[in-house]
């Protein structure tokens, strides 16, 4: 049996998600029906068929990565400073402009000036620029699980310093890093709903420095468990979602629109799980969505991926998705 290649099928199916949901971001369901149909996109449009800054960003911090894997030990000393230079080069890069995110927009030209990080990023933003870049950390092998638990909060709070979006990102990487390794798509609530309970009150120190230190904050305990609490909410709500089992309906009707990163996670989870078995599917389901659809079908796309592989996505679409060579870099790397 051929490999299955998940990595690479990670890092091209956000790509597919993202490209297949960025027309729909805005438009309502009505509109999107009218426009391509109950189901949404059904087809990559153009050629290259363009990406939004979930991928672009997606790719700096796994070239970042590749590396610094190349450099060991993988420390936060070490994978920082890529980070920072990946994120600021998006930032100047003329195409930057597909409606990026404020946050990360004022986070990167923080960097860029030369603050700390903990002085750039946005200290109360949760946005789902936290996790739908996160793919690559899951993917990268060798990690432990608490340096790929620091790694994901880390790159997170680069731009996102709100504690649900370090939360939210880890889960997200570990989900993607779960799939890979064969975990059954249907054990996937409970697993991230078990790691929400052990890791409530684990503050990766080493990796986020003095990031929990603000008004009303007594610990760094209290501060990263208001971002746990948070995601076992919204893991709720997908529970509550999956019984339903509705397939056609608007995926944020119950799991939120994805603006913020606990629901970005949740919707996408939803929209992969719904269709487990059927990536195109799932992605076309993120993007016929009235909430962040492009955000939304990426990680629904990098779940898909993961677990079924570069071979599960249709013919032809690799050839036509922008920014090929760097999916493919990353994806081979690690497959």
């Amino acid at each position: 049996m051929p490999a299955m290649r998940r990595a690479s099928g990670t890092m091209f199916g956000l790509a597919y998600g993202d490209a297949l949901g960025a027309p729909t971001e805005f438009l309502t369901m009505k509109q999107i029906a009218r426009r391509f149909g109950e189901r949404g996109p059904a087809d990559l449009d153009g050629d290259p068929a363009l990406v939004t800054d979930d991928t672009q960003m997606a790719i700096a911090v796994g070239l970042a990565l590749l590396d610094a894997l190349e450099n060991p030990p993988f420390t936060p000393d070490l994978i920082t400073p890529m980070w920072r230079r990946r994120f600021v080069d998006w930032l100047d890069s003329p195409e930057n402009n597909r409606a990026p995110g404020n946050t990360c927009l004022k986070a990167c030209r923080g960097l860029a000036a030369g603050k700390p990080w903990v002085e750039a990023t946005v200290a109360g933003s949760k946005g789902c620029g936290a996790n739908m870049r996160v793919a690559p950390v899951g993917l990268a092998p060798g990690l432990s699980d608490e340096t790929r638990a620091g790694a994901s909060q880390l790159q997170a709070a680069l731009t996102h310093g709100h504690p649900t979006g370090l939360a939210a990102s880890e889960l997200t990487a570990f989900a993607v890093r779960w799939l890979a390794d064969g975990m059954d798509p249907a054990g996937l609530p409970a697993a991230l709903r078990a790691r929400c309970h052990e890791q409530r009150t684990v503050y990766h120190g080493d990796w986020l420095g003095e990031l929990w230190q603000r008004p009303g904050m007594d610990a760094p305990e209290t501060f990263i468990a208001r971002g746990w609490d948070e995601c076992l909410a919204v893991l709720d709500r997908l529970d509550e979602a999956l019984a339903a089992g509705d397939r056609t309906s608007d995926p944020c009707a119950v799991t939120g629109a994805g603006w913020v990163a606990e629901e970005a996670l949740a919707t996408g989870l939803l929209c992969f799980l719904l269709f487990p078995d059927e990536p195109a599917e799932a992605i076309r389901r993120g993007a016929a969505s009235s909430g962040d659809s492009d955000s939304i079908a990426c990680l629904a796309g990098a779940f898909a991926g993961a677990h079924l592989g570069m071979g599960a996505w249709p013919d032809g679409w690799s050839a036509r998705i922008e920014y090929a060579a760097d999916l493919a870099r990353i994806g081979g790397a690690w497959d």
